[in-house]
């Protein structure tokens, strides 16, 4: 492994850059590392134990100017004015027609906003946040590739930020620390079902960093594996199980909403469907019970011939005591309201509540 990451012409994200020979594949607007030693033993590790990886595909955009709360409290659907310094959320970014244009997780630091989301969105919500700066004393600048970012997930991740002498922050909150003298701000992030945190470093000492945690007891995945841990959470990603064509509560993503907060862009649209208490379609996870879908695999109830919704992301799972098929998926409401037998070409769609419970 090189100790110097170069991907200002590739494109690779500083991870993939130091290791040319990986399995590397486009992921979230960068090239990155699908996998190391396989899938299924990658996902084993991070749900029994502790697995490091790669998330050199996000970038953070930091925020200045003495206007940047209140610019940016009007600009995405969570709480930025309220939000304590020192801890971060995750929010949505609309346009005026309540549609959504991206997402990601904004951080309150002492004197800047940091908006966190993958290089594939960045470009579009630059462009779409910079056309709302208009009197306002507010900077929007990309982090350039000095930074990076690594993760660090399973049952076993915080006993290894201990051992590596690392701090465990509260949940969503961020600190700074050092590890072996390199600088490195740790995330304590959003899980579904294991804990996750996010290592924020300079990419100059990454191989120094992974070695630490590798050494530490976390085993190397690729974004294969983090993959079907997301798909087994029931997190949707944007631009796969999401898009511009959908509003804000169809997604289920209740997260990222705050009621409380007052004018934001394309709040009109949100409030209405809160009062109204409806919407026409809802983003679900479903258990399959039959073959693995492709992406687009359409949904129908049985006996019917009219689609009534589409899979998304879909993953097959051989853990210990958890053999099974699980996907996500847009759906008409109505279809789950008749409580009817769903199936794709394939077999089965089983609507589920929450994600499985780990065996």
């Amino acid at each position: 492994m090189s100790e110097t990451p170069q991907i200002a012409e590739t494109g690779h994200t500083p991870l993939a850059a130091l290791s040319p020979a990986s399995d590397l594949q486009m992921h979230r607007g960068r090239i990155s590392p699908r996998v190391f030693s396989g899938t299924e033993s990658e996902l084993a590790s991070l749900v029994h134990s502790a697995a490091i990886y790669d998330l050199g595909y996000l970038t953070r955009i930091r925020i200045t100017g003495d206007d940047r709360l209140r610019w940016l409290n009007g600009m995405v659907t969570n709480t930025v004015e309220s939000l304590p310094q020192g801890y971060g959320n995750y929010t949505l970014i609309l346009n005026a027609q309540g549609r959504i244009q991206g997402d990601g997780c904004v951080f309150r630091a002492t004197d800047h906003l940091l908006l966190e989301t993958d290089h594939a969105q960045a470009p579009r919500l630059l462009a779409h946040l910079n056309h709302f700066i208009i009197m306002d004393d507010v900077e929007l600048h990309e982090l350039d590739a000095l930074t990076t970012t690594l993760g660090l997930a399973g049952p076993q991740a915080q006993d290894i930020l201990m051992q590596v002498g690392l701090p465990v922050p509260e949940t969503l909150g961020f600190v700074p620390a050092t590890l072996q003298g390199v600088p490195v701000t740790v995330v304590h992030a959003y899980s579904g079902l294991v804990p996750r945190f996010e290592l924020w470093l300079p990419a100059q000492h990454l191989a120094q960093v992974w070695r630490a945690f590798a050494e530490a007891g976390a085993t190397p995945a690729g974004f294969a594996a983090i993959e079907s841990l997301r798909i087994l959470e029931g997190t949707p990603l944007y631009g796969v199980d999401m898009s511009d064509r959908y509003l804000p509560q169809e997604t289920n993503q209740n997260r990222a909403l705050n009621f409380n907060k007052g004018c934001y862009l394309g709040q009109e649209i949100v409030e209405r469907i809160r009062s109204r208490a409806t919407v026409h379609r809802s983003l679900r996870q479903f258990e399959l019970q039959g073959s693995l879908p492709a992406s687009g695999a359409e949904l129908y109830v049985e006996g019917e011939d009219k689609p009534i919704g589409e899979i998304s992301s879909a993953a097959h799972y051989a853990l210990p005591g958890c053999p099974r098929t699980f996907a996500l998926g847009i759906i008409r409401v109505e279809a789950l309201e008749r409580k009817t037998v769903i199936t794709y070409s394939g077999g089965r769609a089983i609507p589920l509540d929450a994600p499985p419970a780990l065996p």
